[in-house]
């Protein structure tokens, strides 16, 4: 029999049961996905006052990189400045509006406007403007610098907010770090980066993420490989997860399978197992993959001895608000970020980044292209795939006069918990507790 060995004390993340708050039952209602009122609102009273990702540290690893993201009406400019240190700009130049930076990333040792050519240094700061003496009221650089937000960085991503009366990331992340912190995100390598435009609203996409009601319906290839019944489901201040057990079966089959299923078998042969020597029981390949990666990460060059036995094989499933999604896994990371559309609450933007985990001696993959596609342009995979298919035709349905709102089951609760903290914020508190 293998021995095994015991995680050491540095095991930070949380496993246990969090306490259930009363978040009611009440219908919620339809027009938070349909209507453009409610959106702004959105726009006014939550995304300019909440921490958002912008980008990957090693997006901008040196000085002069920079890279821009949009949120609602505004393009964003992040920026590494000689210092090492990341900055967010208003992508737009103080001259005529023209936006600074057009492309995804660059470098450049100066921000220059491709208008007029006015200048700034990488700290924002106006340092050149062609025929300044023809400017009769003059050129105040302190008023026609590049308006800066609030920056800093946690996760290896560099984060900004609107708000320049923000709280600290770190109270705004609350209890996340120390929950994920032991995935060590900032070691990951970034090796998809897609964005695809979608015709549905940010929350119904976010809502299909945040629960597993839909996949005995949606996804039954998954009942081979995930237990969708006992989940973990635990709502905190503004955040919340679930704990999916992976690499077993769904107990809606009925029975246990008689043999290894396809699915399982490729996850033991994934991490150098040879499925056809494995003779134990399904309901055991679970564990028995737990024991295998605890015992063969030296000889893998991983160090698992920060994660619990049970995150080498499961999904602890983190929702960040508003608007970020962690399938957090002890190889990889794939997140979901979903972004509301400038102008039409039934359109959205989906960003998809898969992060893994890169054994010692291997060389880090090189960066891949960001990739911006219309729906249906690319396979996201079967899984994903499935989810896309099905999200516009809920927004549509939501749009019908005979809908009146969502009708939330106990299994859908982190639904209610997003929409609680998004209220939370509407109705001015900003603090999302519950």
């Amino acid at each position: 029999m293998v021995a095994i060995s015991r995680v050491k004390e540095s095991v930070r993340t949380p496993a246990e049961k969090a306490p259930e708050p009363n978040l009611g039952s009440e219908v919620i209602p339809k027009q938070r996905y349909t209507s453009t009122d409610f959106m702004n609102l959105e726009w006014e009273r939550m995304w300019t006052k909440v921490w958002l990702v912008g980008c990957r540290e090693d997006e901008i690893p040196e000085p002069g990189d920079n890279a821009t993201t949009e949120i609602g009406t505004e393009s964003l400019l992040i920026v590494r400045g000689e210092d090492g240190r990341a900055r967010t700009f208003y992508n737009v130049c103080n001259h005529r509006g023209n936006q600074v930076k057009f492309d995804q990333c660059g470098n450049s040792r100066t921000l220059q406007c491709a208008y007029h050519f006015w200048e700034y240094d990488l700290t924002g700061k106006l340092i050149n403007v062609p025929d300044e003496e023809d400017f009769a009221q003059g050129c105040p650089r302190d008023k026609l610098s590049l308006k800066q937000v609030e920056t800093d960085s946690w996760g290896g991503w560099v984060w900004f907010n609107l708000n320049p009366d923000a709280e600290p990331l770190r109270d705004f992340l609350g209890m996340i770090p120390q929950h994920l912190d032991p995935y060590h995100f900032a070691d990951m390598a970034l090796t998809m980066n897609v964005t695809v435009e979608s015709d549905c609203n940010w929350k119904t996409s976010v809502d299909a993420f945040n629960e597993v009601y839909h996949v005995q319906c949606i996804h039954p290839e998954l009942s081979y490989t995930i237990d969708d019944v006992d989940v973990q489901i635990d709502l905190y201040d503004r955040h919340n997860r679930y704990l999916v057990p992976y690499h077993t079966y769904s107990p809606r089959l009925g029975e246990e399978p008689y043999e290894v299923p396809e699915i399982l078998a490729n996850a033991l042969q994934a991490v150098g197992m040879n499925p056809d020597q494995y003779t134990g029981r399904v309901t055991e390949i679970r564990r028995a993959l737990q024991v295998y990666k605890r015992e063969s990460q030296q000889k893998r060059g991983v160090d698992y001895s920060e994660l619990n036995d049970d995150q080498l094989t499961d999904n602890y499933h983190y929702f960040i608000f508003p608007n970020l999604t962690l399938n957090t896994f002890s190889d990889r990371m794939m997140l979901f970020r979903q972004r509301p559309h400038a102008s039409d609450p039934n359109k959205m933007y989906y960003d998809v980044t898969v992060h893994v985990r890169v054994p010692k001696g291997q060389k880090r993959p090189p960066m891949p292209d960001h990739e911006h596609v219309a729906f249906g342009q690319r396979s996201l995979g079967l899984v994903l795939d499935q989810d896309a298919v099905n999200l516009p035709h809920v927004q549509k349905g939501m749009n019908s006069s005979a809908f009146e709102g969502l009708w939330i089951s106990s299994q859908e609760r982190r639904i209610r918990h997003m929409h609680k903290t998004l209220m939370d914020y509407i109705d001015g508190e900003g603090a999302g507790r519950v």
